[in-house]
């Protein structure tokens, strides 16, 4: 069976890929189409990932062939990915936030829908029952509004908190 290398160009890592595991990639499928070439291996420069996000998806991916993810039911049903997906889905969204955002971006840029689904409902999940207050300390972002903005605004948009 064919294996596509993918490289990272920034580190120049290539990573040695079973096809049907680099095809879960719309963007790597394309280019591997567009190749066409079945006698030797393909290189694919993924510029925009870093070897460490690369290593996650392949992870990712060569597990999701052999053991699929459950769809994600939305909205979601829990705060706690353990009950919205297996176990092994919902540990290995267990990371750094620095990490599953680079997760989201790789998984957006290469086009792999299972994966930007899980990752974004990791971060929707951990939004999910929390005050805007916090929601900014659990993402580190400043409140830019001054008292009479942030009343204003909580005023137009009472009706979202009304149960």
């Amino acid at each position: 069976m064919l294996h596509p290398n993918l490289q990272v160009s920034k580190e120049g890592d290539d990573f040695p890929v079973d096809i049907d595991v680099a095809r879960m990639s719309e963007l790597v499928k394309g280019m591997l189409d567009e190749d066409n070439d079945d006698d030797e291996d393909t290189e694919i420069p993924l510029p925009n990932v870093k070897a460490a996000v690369l290593r996650k998806v392949i992870e990712f991916c060569q597990h999701h062939k052999g053991e699929p993810m459950t769809e994600i039911e939305k909205p979601l049903k829990s705060a706690r990915m353990g009950e919205v997906v297996q176990k092994w889905y919902a540990d290995f969204v267990n990371v750094e936030q620095v990490l599953l955002f680079e997760l989201i971006l790789a998984a957006n840029y290469m086009d792999i829908k299972p994966l930007l689904d899980l990752t974004c409902a990791t971060v929707a999940s951990m939004i999910k029952g929390k005050t805007p207050e916090e929601i900014r300390k659990t993402f580190n972002i400043a409140n830019d509004f001054s008292p009479e903005e942030e009343a204003q605004v909580r005023e137009e948009n009472k009706w979202c908190e009304e149960p």
